[in-house]
């Protein structure tokens, strides 16, 4: 079957998305009002009936001086990626997308490769010659994300290689550490979680760690220690107003969309983190925290009263996004992977991000130009 790709409105996209189990955040309409540096596009997929059947929020960013764009699909297009007929899904994407004038096209398959459980990475990680979690035996492989992966190479997609040692160097995290929650009561997550995990958040609640929902209004405390954070934790933090447009632009579709959480100890802010929901899917996106009084635990509060509030949504998966797939011991995000890894759930490795060059040239251009920001 071919499909036919057109501009659809803001309402058609939702009303799609409503119906999914699980679509990334990065795929609704109101990322594309969050992102104000591209120029967003919603399109989407039509069989021979007429019927809506995928949708896409494209990111598209012009090169310097020239009406030609990087067309950005942040983990999307939303389409049927078991079909037989992948090809005849993604071609008249592309050529959709050189019609508006795109060079390249940049997509993050939302497919699942393999898993490893929480054992395994505490093994992996406990093992002195274990440099990657990519090269470590997986717990779970998905046999037809790897057959997925030969047809894209196949179509002349290009696997994008990040780079760097962290895994976090660039576009979307290829490796997330997730918490099944479907089929789970609270009190069956909690028994997932490490002894360490339980006996902090036990600590919290003695200590009088007071966990609450903040609002707009309390964006600025969050953004205050989410500086101090990236100050610590060595990455560029986004400005203040980044996280007002997420606010409102998010909420107006939905109030559950983005939450924010606040860990207060004796009238202080000691950590803050963002919450997305999205389906039954259900995301801790950004998280803050004081190097001040660490001792009552604020960030095991914090993310305990997140998970017991996912179940209340009746989400089927909370997750903690990216981790790195780096394992050695110097390196300074380790600590993170152990935190995330103590609430017992699953590292997770997607297939990660393509390209398809259009253009060639302008394609091999772009990358100089992003390589010498």
């Amino acid at each position: 079957m071919s499909y036919r790709l057109k501009a659809i409105t803001r309402e058609e996209h939702l009303a799609f998305i409503a119906v999914q189990p699980s679509v990334s955040h990065m795929q609704l309409p109101s990322w594309g009002d969050v992102k104000r540096d591209w120029r967003a596009e919603r399109v989407g997929w039509f069989d021979k009936s007429d019927c809506l059947v995928g949708v896409g929020l494209v990111l598209l960013r012009p090169l310097p001086k020239l009406k030609r764009y990087l067309a950005y699909l942040p983990e999307g297009p939303v389409i049927d990626w078991a079909a037989s007929d992948l090809e005849q899904w993604l071609e008249p994407m592309l050529a959709f997308l050189k019609e508006q004038g795109a060079f390249s096209v940049k997509m993050g398959p939302p497919v699942v490769a393999r898993l490893w459980s929480a054992e395994a990475v505490k093994t992996a990680i406990a093992d002195p010659q274990a440099r990657r979690l990519g090269d470590v035996e997986a717990t779970v492989h998905e046999p037809k994300a790897f057959d997925i992966a030969d047809r894209l190479r196949r179509m002349g997609w290009q696997q994008t290689e990040h780079g760097g040692e962290d895994g976090f160097a660039a576009g979307q995290p290829r490796y997330v550490f997730q918490v099944r929650l479907a089929g789970r009561s609270l009190e069956e997550i909690k028994q997932g979680l490490n002894q360490q995990w339980r006996r902090n958040i036990k600590k919290a609640e003695k200590a009088g760690v007071k966990v609450v929902q903040g609002s707009y209004d309390d964006l600025p405390a969050f953004h205050e220690i989410y500086v101090e954070t990236a100050e610590r934790d060595r990455f560029i933090p986004r400005p203040l107003a980044y996280f007002q447009r997420m606010w409102t632009a998010l909420r107006a579709e939905d109030d559950d969309r983005m939450r924010l959480y606040l860990a207060h100890h004796e009238g202080e802010v000691l950590a803050a983190a963002t919450m997305l929901t999205v389906g039954n899917h259900v995301w801790y996106s950004y998280g803050a925290s004081t190097s001040r009084k660490r001792e009552v635990q604020p960030n095991n509060a914090i993310q305990w009263r997140m998970m017991s509030d996912a179940v209340e949504l009746g989400a089927g998966l909370y997750d903690f996004r990216g981790i790195t797939d780096t394992l050695e011991e110097g390196n300074h995000l380790l600590g993170l992977l152990r935190f995330k890894v103590g609430t017992g759930g699953e590292a997770v490795e997607y297939l990660g991000e393509w390209d398809y060059p259009l253009n060639k040239v302008l394609h091999k251009a772009f990358e100089l130009y992003m390589s010498r920001r």
